[in-house]
């Protein structure tokens, strides 16, 4: 999974008025993907304990509590 500088620029941007360096925007989609890992894999523990295949949005919500 990768999330794209621009993508990671205009969040960033949308929570304030600073410029924004790619660098920045790269950190940034490289932390979002360890955080979506790890609740992806705790949703997928979810579903499984409910002895489902399927991973639902339920799931995710429950993975972040």
């Amino acid at each position: 999974m990768e999330f794209s500088v621009s993508k990671m620029k205009e969040t960033l941007r949308s929570e304030s008025d600073k410029r924004v360096s790619e660098q920045a925007a790269r950190e940034l989609g490289s932390i979002m993907e360890m955080f979506a890992g790890d609740v992806a894999e705790e949703a997928a523990a979810v579903a499984a304990e409910d002895d489902r295949k399927t991973v639902r949005g339920e799931d995710i919500k429950e993975a972040l509590r």
